[in-house]
């Protein structure tokens, strides 16, 4: 098991479910959060007396009517790990948490609290086979990704390192997924691919056939790594 997984290796199968309307979560990335629902509060102080894993997910279009209750949500979702926790006087909660894994949610699970918890089954990637084809699409990314963030020099001098990197292509793929500025649920969608090479060749379909967002708002929107996301 790689050393992103391994807050995995006892994982119980059952996870924290923390529902949003506008974020997705990937693997290999950290997210940082603001926690100031009750409901959230309670699952955050959970996570940190227990495993500290939280699974985000992107809840379905129409959730505002039962924003309250329980909203339909994406039945792929991703789980991480709370790698830095900050509670505020008032009992909000400033986190960081980093992706770890792709999961498929398979029922919820009745617990007497308010936030909502589910079994879960952990996906793993279908890797690439061919590495000339490998190499061929990352050279892509690195010709495509940089033009996303002409307004950032740094996170532009940022991706150009992370591109040349060792690291996997699958890896680098929900970096990009998750740092630019795409419609979310062009993200959801690569979130739920788990065929790598498909999942790379639809970022870079979208890339090719779309200019890169101008003006102070994409900026903001590009901005590597994010601001804090309210739940």
């Amino acid at each position: 098991m790689s050393d992103e997984q391994s807050p995995l290796a006892n994982f119980s199968g059952t996870a924290r479910l923390f529902p949003l309307p506008n974020l997705v979560l990937f693997p290999q990335v950290i997210q940082p959060l603001h926690i100031f629902e009750p409901r959230y509060r309670d699952l955050t102080a959970d996570a940190l007396t227990g495993d500290r894993l939280i699974a985000l997910v992107l809840l379905k279009p129409g959730w505002e009517a039962g924003y309250a209750g329980a909203p339909d949500i994406h039945s792929i979702a991703c789980i991480g790990r709370i790698v830095a926790d900050q509670r505020l006087d008032d009992g909000r909660y400033n986190l960081l948490l980093r992706g770890l894994a792709r999961i498929r949610i398979e029922h919820e699970v009745p617990h007497g609290k308010a936030y909502r918890l589910a079994r879960v089954e952990l996906l793993d990637d279908v890797e690439m086979t061919n590495a000339a084809e490998e190499r061929a699409l990352r050279k892509k990314l690195t010709r495509r990704v940089p033009a996303w963030f002409p307004a950032q020099v740094a996170a532009h001098e940022q991706f150009r390192k992370l591109l040349r990197s060792p690291l996997s292509l699958s890896a680098l793929a929900d970096v990009v997924a998750f740092a630019l500025a795409l419609e979310v649920p062009l993200k959801q969608e690569l979130l739920e691919e788990l065929n790598v090479e498909r999942r790379v060749r639809r970022l870079l379909d979208y890339l090719e056939s779309h200019e890169p967002p101008q003006g102070a708002s994409a900026a903001a929107d590009r901005k590597f790594p994010p601001d804090f996301s309210n739940n």
